[in-house]
């Protein structure tokens, strides 16, 4: 399979972190997977890249700034891109209210943690029609 050339995943629990990286490097998913604990860290991380990820995987409940309000700060930032980025949410549970709030800001898709290969290989076949060696 052909690799992501980038991975960058926002997510406040250093734990899921370190384990959705071991993941990606097992799998070969990425060249290159980036990891952010916030939302602020990750808006400075993309305005400062000159490539923006070809994955973005987005904690929806975050301190500070929530995986929704760091959508709504990226989306100007996601209009100028050269190349498009796939934006996937990570979630245990959501409000209704934030259902709904999802559609206007243009996700690509919704995925509940913990990440697994099975979940990996469905995203990578949805949005990029390829998959993980069997």
């Amino acid at each position: 399979m052909k690799k992501l050339a980038s991975i960058l995943l926002v997510d406040d629990d250093p734990t899921n972190n370190f384990l959705n990286e071991r993941l990606f490097q097992r799998l070969h998913v990425a060249e290159q997977v980036h990891i952010t604990e916030s939302g602020d860290e990750a808006l400075t991380w993309l305005q400062q890249e000159n490539m923006p990820p070809t994955l973005l995987l987005l904690d929806v409940s975050m301190p500070g700034m929530s995986g929704l309000e760091f959508l709504e700060a990226y989306q100007p930032l996601r209009q100028v891109q050269a190349q498009p980025t796939v934006v996937v949410m990570l979630t245990t549970t959501m409000d209704s209210r934030d259902l709904l709030r999802l559609d206007e800001l243009q996700i690509d898709g919704l995925v509940s943690k913990p990440l697994t290969e099975e979940k990996i290989n469905y995203l990578l076949q949805l949005h990029f029609q390829r998959h993980l060696p069997a």
